[in-house]
């Protein structure tokens, strides 16, 4: 199959966003006096929105992680949301998806003007200008995101969209959505890190390297 575009997820996937937001849970939680989370445990609130992760684990009622979500907002965004790095051989891959006409996307749940500021930091914005995240509300799903870029790009055939991501959350959206998937295991959610099994989602590639994605283009390129 020949893919008419690819989106992908920012956290875990095109960026390594651990130590920002890291440091900001950890900020959080000592702001408001909860007992400190194990590193493991602190690496599971990368990827999903943070009102979930303040919630399952902290066990916090809606007041709670409400509170808890906008201070961890105001030292993220304010503080330590440049503290990330690019993947490495994820510029090489938008590159050569680049050369080859493939049009890429973003499809986050971070918040849009996170995933904004960071991807125009790092230079992601030199291959897309389509960056779609979460809304403030909570109101978007993964799904939703996914046809928010899908609509932008104007493909009809969905299966003919590729999803890049690292988590479920990514693979589950992708398969809500009707775009075919590829999991990559250097994120937060498959693999060692967060211990999700990629096998239980319906996937084309399981990528240990940005740049295995571009297997899936090789006959394409050969012919």
């Amino acid at each position: 199959m020949m893919y008419e575009a690819v989106l992908f997820d920012v956290d875990g996937t095109v960026l390594d966003t651990s130590e920002g937001i890291v440091l900001s849970v950890k900020e959080t939680i000592e702001h408001f006096g909860y007992e400190m989370l194990p590193e493991g445990e602190l690496l599971k609130f990368i990827g999903p929105p943070i009102e979930w992760s303040f919630r399952d684990r902290l066990g916090l009622d809606e007041k709670g992680y409400t509170e808890a979500a906008a201070f961890f907002r105001d030292r993220y965004s304010n503080h330590n949301l440049l503290l990330a790095k690019p993947y490495e051989g994820i510029y090489e891959l938008f590159e050569k998806l680049k050369a080859a006409g493939i049009p890429t996307a973003i499809a986050t749940y971070k918040k849009q003007d996170y995933a904004t500021k960071l991807l125009k930091h790092f230079g992601f914005d030199k291959y897309t200008d389509i960056i779609y995240g979460s809304d403030y509300e909570g109101k978007l799903r993964k799904s939703d995101i996914i046809e928010l870029c899908i609509a932008q790009l104007g493909v009809t055939d969905k299966k003919k969209v590729l999803m890049v991501g690292d988590s479920s959350h990514d693979a589950l959206g992708s398969q809500k959505a009707g775009t075919s998937f590829a999991g990559v295991s250097f994120g937060f959610g498959f693999g060692e890190f967060g211990g999700e099994d990629i096998n239980e989602y319906e996937h084309v590639i399981y990528a240990d390297r940005a740049l295995d994605i571009m297997t899936l283009f090789r006959e394409e390129e050969d012919a």
